[in-house]
């Protein structure tokens, strides 16, 4: 997740994005907008494929939630997902998909991953089998290089999402 936040977008963010960021101001009237800021411009994953999957399992309804590593957010300078947070997700190449606001976010161990949480992320079958595997991957390539290493112990930020309002 990145970006600070603001009532604008980054100018070297796609025109994808000002233009749904707009759509969505759009949307809102009196008090709500004056208020409304976007904290994020980003995609999911490491790699074309799988961020493109998860943007379209966003937009299908069936990914409601990811799971950055807290380790991954502090070497990124990233805050914490706050409840209400906006962002903008968006695919491997920039464009805009939709707009999300944050829902729930909890710290908890790799280890402590329920098979609700796994179903709620969406990813693959479903299965708190695949989301470990999956992302004990994932988090090993992103700590890559960093004094840190995956362990089932290493600290999570689970975040639910709604989306708002889709590109």
């Amino acid at each position: 997740m990145s970006e600070r936040a603001n009532t604008e977008v980054d100018a070297r963010a796609h025109p994808s994005v000002t233009e749904l960021w707009q759509r969505y101001l759009d949307t809102l009237v009196g008090e709500p907008r004056a208020q409304a800021r976007l904290q994020g411009v980003w995609h999911f994953c490491d790699n074309e494929h799988d961020a493109n999957a998860c943007a379209q399992w966003v937009l299908q309804g069936r990914k409601q939630a990811t799971a950055p590593s807290l380790w991954e957010l502090e070497a990124a300078a990233e805050p914490l997902p706050q409840v209400g947070d906006i962002h903008i997700v968006t695919n491997w190449q920039g464009h805009a998909q939709c707009v999300i606001r944050i829902c729930a976010v909890e710290v908890l161990s790799f280890s402590a991953v329920t098979e609700a949480h796994a179903a709620l992320e969406g990813e693959g079958d479903g299965s708190l089998a695949y989301w470990r595997r999956e992302h004990q991957d994932y988090y090993q390539r992103v700590l890559a290089g960093s004094e840190k290493v995956f362990t089932p112990s290493m600290p999570i930020v689970f975040t639910s999402f709604e989306v708002l309002l889709k590109s």
